[in-house]
């Protein structure tokens, strides 16, 4: 090998030996990772998906050996079938998946679009699921075999939290561990607080509203709840969702009253993220409000926690205590303001790569 480089003429490529392992580089790899979703409604795909999100030490801080037989026994028996039914509420029946994975595999697509002009065919953008497929290790994979050799690692989650943002990154990471020649790689940053996103937030908001035929007395902001014990640990997603709500509500000009935080999707008997969802908007029901929405401004891309829980379990909570008029005002999604903030995130992080 030193010979054939001592003997090429300047500026001509040495060839490698035969054997020599294909290699790519000069490309940079841009992964929109967001959580996940079963691969379908029954109990077996529902049962896989479960298994693998409960199992996780970030979601679930309990120790294995008080939270393994409760898992296994009690929770993998029956919360398939229940949830399977929920998914199969808002299942995109068209293209057999969750509307997470059709939401987000158009993000990417637009993304590709956007980025073009900035470095042509260099920019690879791909996107995967902590939890089912297409799996992070495999799309990492896949970014490699294209020639990147720099990866942005993007997890689509405005408010950062131990069980969102630093579980996506765990499993990058653990695939990298495994890999003869890492990538070089960035994580972006949570933006909670980006001008870009709450201006995205308050445009959508304000589009959303203007189509409804009521004028609701309140607007709910409701943010995925976590066990209040992650908040005395130190994970600042509490404070972040405290950030997005007040400049969102200055953004808008409402008072505390009139746009309320709330948090969601409790699970399990400990003490979550307070004040609940749910107990706010029965509670605005009995005392007389007979019009609201929902908005939720923690989410990238309607789920099941938005569409199931929030339009429909939410919805049925308010009309049944009295409740006259509801709306849920959609996540960003792959709107042209959801890309709008994607872009401008993975715009800011390439600065020094192209």
């Amino acid at each position: 090998m030193t010979a054939d480089i001592a003997a090429a003429p300047a500026g001509q490529a040495v060839p490698l030996p035969p054997d020599h392992p294909k290699a790519g580089s000069g490309r940079i790899g841009v992964l929109l990772m967001n959580l996940g979703t079963p691969e379908g409604t029954g109990y077996w795909p529902m049962r896989a998906y479960l298994k693998e999100f409960l199992s996780d030490r970030r979601v679930i801080e309990e120790p294995r050996w008080k939270w393994w037989p409760i898992l296994n026994l009690i929770v993998l028996s029956t919360r398939p079938g229940r949830k399977g039914k929920d998914y199969a509420t808002i299942w995109n029946r068209e293209r057999d998946e969750g509307p997470l994975k059709t939401i987000t595999r158009s993000q990417t697509e637009q993304l590709a679009e956007r980025l073009k002009p900035l470095a042509g065919d260099r920019i690879v953008v791909d996107w995967a699921m902590r939890y089912g497929l297409p799996d992070v290790k495999s799309r990492l994979q896949a970014l490699l075999d294209q020639g990147c050799d720099r990866i942005l690692m993007v997890p689509l989650y405005p408010q950062y939290a131990a069980p969102t943002s630093a579980t996506a990154c765990d499993q990058a990471f653990r695939a990298l561990m495994q890999m003869r020649w890492q990538p070089t790689v960035r994580v972006s940053p949570p933006y909670h607080d980006d001008p870009v996103y709450i201006d995205a937030l308050a445009r959508s908001m304000r589009a959303s509203l203007a189509k409804l035929d009521f004028e609701p007395e309140v607007v709910l902001c409701s943010f995925h709840g976590m066990p209040k014990a992650y908040l005395l640990k130190g994970d600042p997603y509490y404070c972040q969702c405290v950030k997005t709500w007040r400049l969102l509500r200055a953004e808008l000009g409402l008072s505390e009253e009139r746009f309320p935080l709330t948090f969601q999707s409790r699970f399990g008997p400990d003490e979550w993220l307070k004040p609940y969802t749910d107990e706010t908007v029965k509670a605005l029901a009995l005392a007389g409000r007979k019009s609201m929405a929902i908005v939720a401004p923690g989410f990238s891309a309607d789920c099941l926690e938005t569409l199931e829980e929030l339009d429909g379990e939410n919805r049925e909570i308010f009309l049944h205590n009295g409740g006259e008029k509801f709306a849920y005002l959609p996540c960003l999604n792959d709107s042209p303001e959801g890309v709008d903030v994607i872009a401008a995130v993975v715009r800011r992080e390439l600065m020094g790569w192209i």
